[in-house]
């Protein structure tokens, strides 16, 4: 899988979160779209009880989004990698590190975030 485009990687975590029983269980009340920003080029998540219908390639200024987590794709890449090195672990080290940011509803992120977490993990397992 190449990494200029991240759609099928996204796709493939799609996939695997619909299959993961305890993953359904913790989105079950989230239904939003996430903007994931990544280098510049724009993917919305559109998630319905805890599922993705949707990733729509971007820009677009009309869909609406709950949060967003933009951050640059060297970043992104290490944050997949099998075991991540110290700073790219986590999603807020993207922020610590300056390598990212996330905006928007936090507290929508808040409320919803071991299984955002735990959805952007799925991106270590699924085939590079």
């Amino acid at each position: 899988m190449g990494e200029t485009d991240l759609h099928p990687r996204l796709a493939a975590m799609a996939e695997a979160l619909a299959g993961r029983a305890h993953l359904q269980r913790l989105g079950a009340l989230f239904s939003e779209t996430v903007l994931l920003e990544v280098g510049g080029a724009e993917y919305y998540l559109m998630f319905h009880r805890g599922r993705i219908e949707e990733i729509r390639p971007g820009p677009s200024r009309k869909i609406p989004w709950r949060f967003a987590l933009r951050v640059d794709r060297e970043a992104l890449l290490k944050f997949w990698e099998p075991v991540p090195e110290a700073g790219f672990h986590d999603i807020f080290g993207f922020v610590k590190t300056g390598r990212g940011s996330i905006e928007g509803d936090i507290l929508a992120l808040v409320k919803n975030l071991r299984f955002f977490k735990e959805f952007m993990a799925l991106g270590r397992e699924v085939c590079a």
